[in-house]
C-alpha cells in the first residue's frame, strides 16, 4: 500500500510538472519537463533525504557527543521495533525536528539545539518518537520527495517569465500559459503538500504518542515549539520554504491559522486530540484538560511508568520544584559537542 500510495504521489507531481512545462513551452515544453522530472524521481529517491539535512545544515551525532539525545532516540527505536535511525543535530535556536530517508533501514531524525535547550527530557522524548512515527508510518519518503518537487517546481514557475513567451517556443497559450504557470505552480505545489502533510502530521501524533506512553507530554512539547516557532525565526527554512511540511511544526514566520493554506493541522487541534487520548489512555477518569497543555510532570503523574521509561528517564527529584528550562545543561550535545 505503501509502494503503491508513493507511486501515485510521483505519477501526480509528474503530471503537475509536466503541466507547468506545457503552460510555459508547449508541447516542448512538456517534453523538457518530462525528462527533468524523470530525473527529479531518481534524484529525489536516493538522495533526497540527504539534500533536507544539507539544506539544513544537519550535523551527524552519535553517543559521544550527543549522548543524551542519542539515547533518547536509542531507547525509543527499540520500544518501536524500529533500526536505529542516525541521528543529526542542527545549530538553529528555533525549537524543531523532522525525520528524512527512504525507509525505516535509512532513515535519520535531526533535532535542533533549540528544541533541546528548550524542552524537558520527557518532551524531547516525545517529539523524536513523533518523528519516529513518520519513519514507521514511511511518510519520510513521500514528505521528502513532495519537498523537492515543489521546490522543483515552484522555481519552474519563478522562471516561466524568462522561460516562457517567445513566439518560436510553440507554447499556444503565448504570455497568458506563462503567466498563469507563475502564478498557479506554486500554489498547486503547495495544495500538493498541503494534502499529504495535514492528516498524516494527526497520525504520527497519536502514535508517537503510543511509543513515549505519554500523550500529555507531546501536547506539552508541541505547545512549547509553536510559541517558539513564532517568535524565533528559521532562516534556512524561510530559504527553501517548500521543505516546510517537514517539521512537527510549521517553522515559517507569518504561519499562524488552521486554514486552505496552512500546511499543518492547528496546534490546539492537535494538543486536544492528544489531551483526549490522554484521558482515553486513563480510563476516561482524567478531568477536563486545562486551556493550556499540562507539563510533562503532571502528565507523569497521571501514568505510570513502563520499562523503557525507568531506563532511559532520569528519576524526577522528590521535590517538585519547577524544572529547569534546559535539563541538558549548559551544552545540550554533551561534552564534547560541536557547539559547546
Amino acid at each position: 500500500m505503501n509502494t503503491l500510495r508513493t507511486a501515485m504521489l510521483l505519477a501526480a507531481m509528474t503530471a503537475l510538472f509536466m503541466g507547468v512545462g506545457f503552460l510555459i513551452g508547449g508541447s516542448g515544453g512538456m517534453m523538457i519537463a518530462l525528462v527533468i522530472a524523470a530525473g527529479t524521481n531518481l534524484f529525489s529517491y536516493w538522495n533526497a533525504d540527504k539534500m533536507v539535512l544539507s539544506m539544513n545544515r544537519a550535523v551527524e551525532v552519535d553517543e559521544r557527543n550527543a549522548p543524551e539525545y542519542h539515547a533518547i532516540v536509542q531507547g525509543l527505536a527499540e520500544r518501536a521495533g524500529l533500526p536505529m535511525p542516525k541521528t543529526y543535530l542542527i545549530d538553529n535556536a528555533q525549537p524543531n525536528a523532522f525525520a528524512t530517508g527512504r525507509n525505516p533501514q535509512n532513515a535519520a531524525v535531526a533535532a535542533s539545539t533549540g528544541l533541546l535547550q528548550a524542552l524537558t527530557h520527557e518532551e524531547v522524548a516525545a517529539v523524536m518518537a513523533h518523528e519516529l512515527a513518520h519513519v514507521q508510518h514511511r511518510d519520510t519518503l513521500t514528505m521528502t520527495i513532495v519537498a523537492t518537487f515543489a521546490g522543483a517546481i515552484s522555481m519552474l514557475g519563478n522562471f516561466a517569465f524568462f522561460l516562457g513567451g517567445n513566439r518560436d517556443n510553440n507554447n499556444p497559450f503565448g504570455f497568458v500559459g506563462v503567466l498563469a504557470a507563475m502564478i498557479v505552480a506554486p500554489f498547486a505545489a503547495m495544495v500538493v503538500q498541503m494534502a499529504v502533510s495535514r492528516t498524516r502530521e494527526y497520525e504520527a501524533d497519536r502514535r508517537g504518542a503510543e511509543i513515549c506512553g505519554h500523550p500529555l507530554w507531546l501536547a506539552s512539547a508541541l505547545d512549547k515549539i509553536a510559541r517558539g516557532a513564532e517568535r524565533i525565526p528559521n532562516p534556512d527554512a524561510e530559504r527553501n520554504p517548500a521543505m516546510a511540511h517537514l517539521f512537527i511544526i510549521n517553522p515559517l514566520s507569518g504561519e499562524r491559522m488552521d486554514s486552505l493554506f496552512s500546511t499543518h493541522p492547528s496546534t490546539e487541534n492537535r494538543i486536544a486530540a492528544l489531551q483526549a487520548m490522554a484521558r482515553q489512555m486513563a480510563g476516561g477518569d482524567a478531568q477536563a484538560a486545562p486551556r493550556q497543555a499540562p507539563t510533562p510532570r503532571q502528565a507523569d503523574e497521571q501514568r505510570p511508568s513502563g520499562p523503557w521509561d525507568q531506563a532511559a528517564r532520569p528519576e524526577q527529584p522528590a521535590d517538585p520544584a519547577k524544572p529547569k528550562p534546559n535539563p541538558w545543561g549548559r551544552n545540550p550535545t554533551g561534552p564534547k559537542g560541536r557547539w559547546s
